[in-house]
């Protein structure tokens, strides 16, 4: 009888003392979003530039981390890194509507304030998750969208660019062969953040060009806090990737954190309910990141593959594209 008692006993130390070292240090966890990523549809070169930029993107928000910088401003910092980068379905690179233009989203959450920012139908501001950032500590507003946005960010002095800079010939060309068959299964995808800092603060930040030959005026989970991006110091900060609708739905970025909070379930536990059992069952596809208070990092997606990396105190950064 004794014997089982002590492994418990040891087990628990080692639960917590494994908390504790997570939670003195910083963590970082980036996504580029989750489809159909496999080795046989990329080539040696192009997964080595995937890998490249969710590295570049790293480097950028642990530099800030690692000099006790604020969690949101790191992952302000390593998106923009990403929507740079015409890899992904963010800003430079991002997909275009059903009219051919460029139509971008994104969202950010301060897990200590509970404050939120976003914008949603920008086709003018170069970042648009620095825009969302100016929303949440410029003005008394949570989500701002189209022109009213451009003209809130063009006040604030953000960068406003020609709608041409977004344009990528990858993005027009998958454009055209959607216009041509109304569907796709596009390779690019949303990008995120979630990051823990030195103080104990959680951040969360999703930037994305939406739904490619979107109509209408549409709108995914990005930009809506508690869909696609959310943050609460008591339990999880959280970033989402995969059909909108379907995350918006179900509150999928809140219900994380309510899972935890409300049925203390762990990190693990919540999120591979929501995304493999859960949106699984609705034939939802995507995937999310989430940290929770002490640094223990959940990426669940339930299709092939999900572009990912992270990053923690003392510890090498891990860039990941396959199941």
């Amino acid at each position: 009888m004794k014997k089982p008692f002590l492994l418990l006993l040891m087990l628990l130390w080692m639960a917590g003392s494994e908390a504790i070292a997570q939670n003195s240090g910083y963590v970082l966890v980036i996504h580029g979003g989750a489809g159909y990523i496999t080795p046989d549809r990329y080539s040696p070169e192009i997964q080595s530039g995937f890998e490249q930029a969710l590295a570049e993107a790293l480097n950028a928000g642990e530099k800030i981390l690692s000099k006790g910088g604020t969690s949101l401003d790191a992952v302000v910092a390593a998106i923009q890194v990403l929507e740079a980068s015409p890899l992904f379905n963010s800003a430079k690179g991002a997909v275009f509507n059903a009219e051919g233009k460029n139509e971008l989203d994104a969202s950010v959450m301060d897990g200590k304030s509970g404050k939120a920012g976003a914008v949603a139908g920008v086709m003018t501001i170069k970042s648009p998750v620095e825009a969302a950032r100016r929303v949440m500590d410029s003005s008394d507003h949570v989500m701002l969208s189209g022109r009213g946005a451009e003209e809130f960010a063009r006040q604030q002095g953000l960068e406003i660019v020609d709608p041409a800079y977004f344009y990528t010939e990858e993005s027009w060309q998958e454009y055209l062969k959607v216009k041509a068959r109304m569907e796709t299964n596009g390779r690019k995808g949303t990008v995120g953040a979630v990051a823990l800092d030195k103080a104990g603060n959680l951040a969360a930040a999703t930037s994305t060009g939406g739904m490619v030959y979107k109509k209408f005026g549409r709108i995914g989970d990005s930009p809506i806090i508690g869909a696609g991006t959310y943050a609460n110091n008591e339990s999880c900060a959280v970033s989402c990737t995969g059909h909108g609708e379907y995350f918006i739905r179900n509150a999928v970025a809140y219900d994380v954190s309510a899972r935890m909070l409300y049925l203390g379930e762990s990190i693990t536990q919540a999120t591979d309910y929501i995304i493999n059992k859960k949106l699984k069952d609705q034939e939802a596809a995507g995937g999310l990141i989430a940290l929770d208070k002490n640094g223990n990092i959940a990426m669940p997606f339930n299709t092939p593959g999900m572009f990912r990396g992270f990053v923690s105190e003392g510890k090498t950064k891990q860039v990941l594209m396959f199941k």
